[in-house]
C-alpha cells in the first residue's frame, strides 16, 4: 500500500485506488471515502477550508484593489492578517457552535451560524489590520475579503451537502425505487428519510399536482408533474410501488390514486395518519402498505380537550354495550380523561372479559366495574345504578343487525326500544348529568326495523331531555369499519373460504368510519351537544361496497368472485344521515352537526306507563306520516 493511500485512509483497507487493483480486490468508491474518512474529518476540515477560504479571499480582495498589480500586493501581509483572520474564525466559530454537530450539513441553520461568525470575525480583521499590525493591506482589501470569504464558507458548505446527498443517494444504489406522490412536508421528510443509510427504498421522482411545484426538486429528487405523468415516470424508472405522503389525503384522492395505481400494476404504501405520528417526524418506518382504513380515508381529529375533560375527569362513567366494538373502544378511550370510575356493563360475560385484557391485561373478571346485566330488566338495571351512581351514561346495547330484525321485529323493540326507555328511566331516577345514546344513519328517514327501532329511541331521548335537569342527546353516524358484522371481517371471511364475496347490489353505498374516529366523536358530542338534540357525525363521502370489495380481491392470491344478491327487505340503496324534515345546524366542533328530533313519550308507545309491563302497540314494518308507529299488525306481548 502507498503512502498515499495510507495518508489519506489510515487503517482502511483499500481494494482498489482510482480503479486500480490493491491486494484483497475491490473498489475505492466515493461512497467509501466519504463514510471512511471524510465524514468523520468534517468539522477539522471545515476549520480548514475557512482558513483556505479566509487566505484567498484576503490575497483576491488586494488583487482587486490594486486592479490585478500582482507586484503591489503585499504577500507577507496577506499571510500575517490570514492568520489572524484564520486562528479568530477557529475561535470565535467554535464558542458559536459553527464546529460542533449543532446544525444539519449545509442547512439555513448553519449558514446562520456562519453568518453570525463572521460579523465579529469580519471586525476583528479590519480593526486589526488598522491599529494592530500596522495597515498592512487597505481597510477596503479586508471589507472585501469577509464578502468573498463569506461566499467561499458558504459554497464549501453547500457543496458538503451535495456530497452527502450523492453519497446517501448512491449508498441506497440496491434499494427499491419508488415514487413520492406528495412534494409536500410529508414527502420531503420522506425522502430525507429514504436518504439515509440502510433504507430499503430509493426515492427517484416526486409526483404532485400542485402547478407551482412542477420541476420542484428536493434532495435532488424532482417533480415530474401530476397524476397524469404517473404512468410515464413509471415507465422511465421501471418502479413498482408509490409511496403517498400525505398523510391527511381525503378519502377521495386516496381512492383515485389506488384505481391509477393498480391499472399500472404499482403497490400502493402509504404513511400513519397525522394523530398517529405523535407530533414526530415521518420515517422510512412509518411506511406500510395501504389499509381498508386508508382507502376510506382518514382525518385528523381535534378533540377538546378542555371541554371534555370537564364532564368526564372525575366523574363515575357507565357504558351499556361494553363488549361491543364501539362499547369496548369507548371504554378504553375513556381512560385518557382519568374518570373516578368506568363502570362496563353488557350481557356477554366474555366480550366484558375481552375488554378487561384489552384495558387491564388480565382478565380475571374480579372488578365491580365490570357488570353483567341486561338492559331489558329495569329492576337490574336499578340495582347497577344504586350501587354505582354513574354521572355520565353512554348508552351503546343495541341490535344492530338489518335482516335479523326484519325477521324478529319484537326482538328489536325489546332492546332498541325498551331497552332505552329503561335506561333512560333509571338515569333521570338516579341524577345523570350526561346521557349519550348512539344511534345509527338508519334511524334517518327509517325504512327498516333497525332504522324504526333507533328512531323511537332518538325521540325517546329527546322526550327525556325535557323531563330530566341532566343532558339527554344521541349520536348519529353510519357503519364502522372492522366492527363486529360489518362487511369487512365478512368479505375477508369470504375470501379466506376461496369466495365467493357476497354483495347486495353493485351501486350500493354506505357511509363509513373508523371505531376509534367514531369513539372520539362521540366523546366530543357528550361536550357540545344540544340537550334533546341528535348529533350527527360527519361521516364523510359515501363509499361504494362494490368498489371496497374489488379493492379487497386486489389483494388476494387467487381470483375471487362477486355475487350479486339484491337488496334485502328493508335495506336501503343509499343511507342518509338525514332525514328529509331533518335541519342541519353547525356545532362547536367541525365534524359534528346537530338535528332537532320530535319528542315522544313512553305513553304514546307503551299501552301501560310502565314499560317493562307493556304491550307494543306499533308496526315496526311501517310508519305514519307524523313518525308516530300504527297498530296494523296488533298488539304483542313484551
Amino acid at each position: 500500500m502507498s503512502c498515499l493511500e495510507r495518508l489519506l485512509l489510515g487503517q482502511l483497507r483499500l481494494r482498489y485506488w482510482a480503479g486500480c487493483p490493491v491486494s484483497g480486490g475491490g473498489f475505492i468508491t466515493m461512497e467509501r471515502l466519504f463514510a471512511g474518512v471524510l465524514a468523520p474529518m468534517r468539522f477539522p476540515l471545515q476549520v480548514a477550508i475557512d482558513a483556505v477560504a479566509w487566505f484567498a479571499a484576503l490575497y483576491l480582495a488586494a488583487l482587486l484593489r490594486y486592479e490585478f498589480k500582482f507586484e503591489e500586493v503585499n504577500f507577507a501581509g496577506v499571510l500575517l492578517v490570514g492568520v489572524l483572520a484564520a486562528v479568530a474564525q477557529m475561535v470565535i466559530g467554535s464558542l458559536i457552535g459553527l464546529y460542533i454537530h449543532r446544525w444539519r450539513y449545509g442547512t439555513f441553520g448553519e449558514i446562520a451560524g456562519l453568518a453570525r461568525t463572521l460579523v465579529p470575525v469580519g471586525g476583528v480583521v479590519v480593526l486589526a489590520n488598522r491599529f494592530l499590525l500596522g495597515h498592512r493591506l487597505p481597510v477596503s482589501a479586508t471589507a472585501i475579503a469577509l464578502g468573498l470569504a463569506a461566499i467561499a464558507m458558504a459554497a464549501a458548505r453547500f457543496g458538503w451537502r451535495l456530497l452527502l446527498d450523492r453519497y446517501h443517494h448512491t449508498a441506497g444504489a440496491e434499494a427499491e425505487p419508488v415514487i413520492i406522490y406528495g412534494a409536500g412536508s410529508g414527502g420531503e421528510q420522506v425522502i430525507r428519510s429514504m436518504m439515509q443509510p440502510g433504507s430499503p427504498y430509493r426515492p427517484v421522482a416526486l409526483i404532485d399536482d400542485d402547478r407551482d411545484l412542477r420541476n420542484l426538486r428536493i434532495r435532488n429528487v424532482r417533480v415530474w408533474g401530476g397524476r397524469e405523468r404517473l404512468a410515464a415516470v413509471v415507465e422511465r424508472f421501471g418502479v413498482k410501488s408509490v409511496v403517498l405522503a400525505m398523510p391527511g389525503a381525503p378519502g377521495d384522492l386516496v381512492r383515485e390514486l389506488v384505481e391509477i395505481c393498480d391499472d399500472l400494476e404499482l403497490a400502493t404504501l402509504v404513511l400513519p395518519p397525522v394523530s398517529s405520528l405523535f407530533g414526530a417526524a415521518v420515517g422510512v418506518k412509518d411506511i406500510r402498505p395501504l389499509t381498508e382504513a386508508d382507502y376510506l380515508g382518514r382525518r385528523e381529529l381535534n378533540t377538546d380537550i378542555d371541554a371534555v375533560a370537564n364532564y368526564l375527569t372525575g366523574r363515575r362513567v357507565l357504558v351499556t354495550g361494553a363488549g361491543g366494538s364501539i362499547g369496548s373502544e369507548l371504554c378504553r378511550q375513556l381512560q385518557r380523561f382519568a374518570p373516578e370510575s368506568v363502570v362496563m356493563l353488557d350481557r356477554d360475560e366474555s366480550a366484558l372479559q375481552a375488554v378487561q385484557v384489552s384495558i387491564e391485561g388480565r382478565g380475571l373478571l374480579d372488578s365491580r366495574e365490570l357488570v353483567v346485566a341486561s338492559i331489558r330488566d329495569l329492576d337490574r338495571l336499578r340495582e347497577v345504578f344504586d350501587e354505582h351512581r354513574p354521572e355520565v351514561v353512554f348508552h351503546a346495547a343495541a341490535l344492530k343487525h338489518l335482516s335479523l330484525l326484519e325477521m324478529h321485529p319484537e326482538e328489536g323493540f325489546k332492546t332498541n326500544v325498551l331497552g332505552t326507555q329503561n335506561m333512560l328511566e333509571v338515569a333521570q331516577d338516579f341524577g345523570v348529568t350526561t346521557f349519550v345514546n348512539i344511534s345509527t344513519d338508519k334511524a334517518a328517514d327509517p325504512s327498516s326495523v333497525l332504522g324504526r327501532t333507533k328512531r323511537l329511541a332518538e325521540r325517546l331521548t329527546s322526550n327525556a331531555a325535557r323531563t330530566s335537569q341532566g343532558a339527554f342527546m344521541s349520536v348519529r353516524f353510519g357503519n364502522v369499519l372492522g366492527s363486529r358484522g360489518s362487511v369487512l371481517p365478512l368479505f375477508r371471511a369470504q375470501i379466506e373460504r376461496g369466495g365467493p364475496i357476497t354483495v347486495t347490489h353493485p351501486e350500493v353505498t354506505r357511509f363509513f368510519m373508523t371505531i376509534e374516529e367514531a369513539c372520539q366523536l362521540v366523546i366530543q358530542a357528550g361536550a357540545v351537544g344540544g340537550d334533546g338534540d341528535v348529533m350527527v357525525l360527519d361521516m364523510g363521502e359515501s363509499v361504494r361496497i362494490d368498489d371496497l370489495a374489488k379493492r379487497l380481491i386486489k389483494e388476494a392470491d387467487r381470483p375471487i368472485e362477486i355475487v350479486y344478491t339484491g337488496l334485502r327487505p328493508g335495506e336501503k340503496l343509499d343511507e342518509v344521515l338525514f332525514g328529509p324534515d331533518e335541519t342541519a345546524v353547525a356545532s362547536a366542533h367541525p365534524l359534528i352537526s346537530s338535528v332537532s328530533v320530535p319528542p315522544i313519550t313512553p305513553a304514546q308507545v307503551f299501552h301501560s306507563q310502565e314499560p317493562a309491563n307493556s304491550q307494543l302497540v306499533v308496526d315496526l314494518r311501517g310508519t305514519s306520516q307524523d313518525g308516530a308507529y300504527s297498530g296494523a299488525t296488533g298488539t304483542q306481548d313484551v
